[in-house]
């Protein structure tokens, strides 16, 4: 018979995995539940789920926001501070077995865009025909709300 301690060991050890396994197994992410993040990164775009680019990136990106993407998206000095250690304490490498967005991503790769991680490339470019981009409706890339309806909650799922 096994103890009380074995019985609640294995059944947490199968939470954890079937928890890993459904994570791996789908095209959902941790929505984004600081209100601050949400607010200033979605005034603009729809707020991306850390989970999309390593902490390198979101250092990167963040330090330069005086020109993002063509943009001066400048904030003051705390509300940076406070979305940058947001974004770098749930970014792709935070956990001990990374993301889907970390796959294929070499450690000396600092990728700024989403849609230029290999995942992503991965996922879309033999799904998504070429004219696809070029519908109004989407006009870029980055867009994921045009496919992807619930991408701000985090769930990129096509089913």
């Amino acid at each position: 018979m096994m103890s009380r301690t074995t019985t609640i060991s294995l059944a947490a050890l199968t939470m954890f995995l079937l928890g890993a396994s459904a994570s791996v197994a789908d095209e959902r992410y941790s929505p984004i539940t600081d209100s601050t993040v949400s607010k200033e990164c979605g005034a603009c775009h729809m707020a991306f789920q850390p989970q999309m680019l390593p902490k390198r990136s979101w250092e990167k990106m963040m330090a330069g926001l005086n020109d993002h993407f063509g943009e001066d998206a400048s904030l003051d000095k705390p509300m940076t501070q406070h979305i940058t250690a947001y974004l770098v304490a749930n970014a792709a490498d935070t956990s001990w077995w990374g993301g889907k967005f970390m796959r294929g991503v070499k450690d000396h790769m600092v990728p700024l865009r989403i849609t230029e991680t290999p995942h992503w490339v991965h996922e879309h470019n033999d799904e998504v025909p070429a004219r696809a981009w070029a519908n109004p409706k989407v006009k870029s890339k980055a867009n994921c709300l045009a496919c992807h309806p619930r991408a701000n909650r985090g769930d990129y799922d096509d089913d």
